[in-house]
């Protein structure tokens, strides 16, 4: 399939997964994810119609971001060193990858330096597997309660990413567990506004995640495949 029909399977896969869930399909936002393909293919994904980009390494992403800044919103969506907090903030108009409050630390000094607010996924270690980043979900109150101290950041939800399974319904505990610990971090008054967002639903698996409450789905095989030829 070419990049338009693929991006026309994946509306309607949404709008079924809606239907079935009872929501509407504007409630759920596509991140298209790049990483695999040329700066070339990401602007055909822009000008096919998708306005979120998600990248997960700087210096891959620095050729799309110039080509496409100002055309586009740049999602960071890999794991975030300290170190490189000054290549992404700035640059990426959100981070779902914050684990730690060191890093919050260092994402907060970057913004106040730039005058700017953050907007923020917390990400969360649900199925706790010893290969996926994130925080345990028991000490995410914490890092919560620390973040309203933080004016550069903006705790916009919660992030995870799913064991990789044959059966996408496997998954489905994970993010019905994702969805349950917003609602309880929600309970706790934490933070002056309410987290809103769930990051959660890849290429495999984003039909069951919308089902369960996703808002960003992050679709990278099924939609922009690794590299484009499609003229």
């Amino acid at each position: 399939m070419t990049l338009e029909q693929r991006l026309k399977d994946v509306e309607r896969r949404i709008a079924q997964a809606c239907e079935r869930s009872g929501r509407n399909p504007g409630s759920v936002n596509v991140v298209a994810v790049t990483k695999y393909v040329s700066a070339g293919t990401a602007k055909r994904t822009v000008e096919a119609g998708m306005r979120h980009i998600g990248e997960n390494r700087w210096p891959a992403a620095e050729e799309k971001w110039r080509l496409l800044e100002g055309q586009a919103v740049f999602h960071y969506i890999g794991s975030l060193q300290s170190r490189k907090v000054r290549d992404v903030v700035g640059k990426f108009d959100y981070i779902h990858s914050l684990d730690r409050l060191s890093l919050a630390e260092e994402i907060h000094k970057r913004a106040e330096a730039l005058g700017i607010r953050v907007p923020c996924f917390l990400q969360v270690n649900v199925s706790g597997e010893d290969s996926k980043h994130g925080l345990a979900p028991e000490v995410v109150p914490a890092l919560v309660a620390s973040l309203g101290k933080l004016s550069g950041i903006r705790p916009v939800g919660l992030m995870t990413m799913a064991p990789l399974a044959d059966d996408a319904e496997e998954t489905r505990p994970v993010f019905a567990g994702l969805r349950k610990l917003m609602d309880e971090l929600n309970g706790l008054s934490l933070l002056d506004e309410p987290m809103t967002e769930l990051s959660m639903g890849m290429s495999g698996d984003f039909e069951v995640a919308i089902e369960e409450g996703a808002t960003w789905v992050r679709l990278g095989s099924v939609l922009v495949g690794h590299e484009e030829n499609d003229g």
